[in-house]
């Protein structure tokens, strides 16, 4: 991790840290810093890619020496309370969120950056089991966390920990998936249930008194959307139905496009217990964030290909298609009710569920 002098990986030794909390010694830059950082991040994260622990990773990829290969970088923050959740925590999120900015866009995921705000008091504990999330989602997502930094800030000044992660990848040449390529008749698919992430969060805050078994569907997509462009090599774009959920991912590609994009309810898979908890709440589930499920577009002939890939795969067993893009009310998302009329689905305006990566 960054702020630290140059000593090489093999030779850093952990071990050292003797607290059970976080203190403001450990932002400091002494030895208090260094041993928490051996042995949180470093212990976890260790890869000969973080080299000599100079204050910058060096890289080097072959795919980079293709004509025509591309650069993606992305970036994102993670503030989610709480920052344990059923089926994930902050550092699982992160690396899965980051991962699946990249995937969505054609790149292949190689590395990530992960820099940690500790709040003073936090338990040793709970950073370690999140530095162990992180190293577990990147070895399934097939990436390396290369390069980082922490900061302890004073009690009452953040919530606990707050967690950034940068990722790098590789576009491969000829590939270009943008939202601006979808055409009226192209086929909408999602590769799993909707809303699973934003129930699980709301209760696991227990502010509801809410009993339920959902968990969150975090989880990385970059193998997944490499199946999708085997099968389907011409899928026009794709999109991760995080913050604002499905509808917002839909309206941004409609709006990118200048199609329409029509929906039927009777389509979208979504758990009973979500349901219940979205008729308890007064909350709309096509808004409710996810953080394993995406849409995305390819034409009418290749779409029952794209679905078998994803059904191949654990992420997208519950994969189906959801609707079309039409010439029909360009820029707009209409849902077919379960009543058969037509339905207007809007941005997301204001929050509807703080907090919730």
């Amino acid at each position: 991790m960054k702020d630290q002098p140059a000593h090489g990986a093999s030779r850093r030794r952990g071990g050292k840290l003797q607290v059970q909390t976080v203190t403001l010694a450990h932002g400091g830059g002494g030895k208090a810093m260094r041993d928490l950082i051996d042995d949180v991040f470093v212990a976890a994260f260790d890869n000969p890619e973080m080299g000599d622990m100079e204050d910058q990773a060096r890289l080097m990829h072959d795919a980079l020496r293709a004509p025509g290969a591309q650069l993606a970088f992305t970036t994102d923050s993670f503030v989610v309370s709480p920052i344990e959740f059923p089926g994930g925590d902050i550092g699982k999120i992160a690396v899965c969120g980051t991962v699946n900015d990249l995937a969505v866009g054609g790149a292949i995921p190689l590395w990530l950056s992960a820099a940690v705000i500790i709040e003073e008091g936090t338990e040793v504990a709970l950073l370690h089991r999140i530095a162990r999330s992180m190293r577990l989602a990147a070895q399934e997502a097939g990436v390396h966390i290369v390069t980082g930094d922490t900061k302890v800030v004073e009690r009452g000044s953040a919530d606990g920990v707050f967690v950034t992660t940068s990722g790098v990848g590789i576009i491969p040449p000829g590939r270009n998936l943008n939202a601006g390529r979808v055409r009226p008749g192209d086929v909408a698919l999602v590769n799993g249930v909707l809303g699973d992430h934003g129930a699980a969060i709301l209760a696991a805050r227990g502010d509801m008194a809410l009993s339920t078994t959902i968990e969150s569907d975090c989880a990385a997509l970059n193998r997944l959307m490499e199946a999708v462009l085997a099968a389907a090599p011409d899928t026009r774009c794709a999109r991760d139905a995080t913050r604002g959920g499905l509808a917002s991912a839909l309206n941004e590609i409609a709006e990118a496009s200048g199609v329409g994009i029509e929906i039927a309810e009777s389509d979208l898979p979504l758990r009973p217990e979500v349901k219940g908890v979205c008729e308890i709440l007064g909350l709309d589930p096509l808004y409710l964030a996810n953080e394993g499920t995406l849409v995305l577009f390819t034409p009418a002939d290749q779409a029952e290909a794209a679905l078998a890939a994803m059904r191949a795969l654990e992420v997208g067993r519950d994969a189906v298609a959801i609707g079309r893009a039409t010439a029909d009310n360009p820029g707009s998302v209409v849902m077919t009710t379960l009543f058969g009329g037509g339905r207007i689905i809007d941005m997301l305006v204001g929050e509807q569920l703080p907090r919730i990566c």
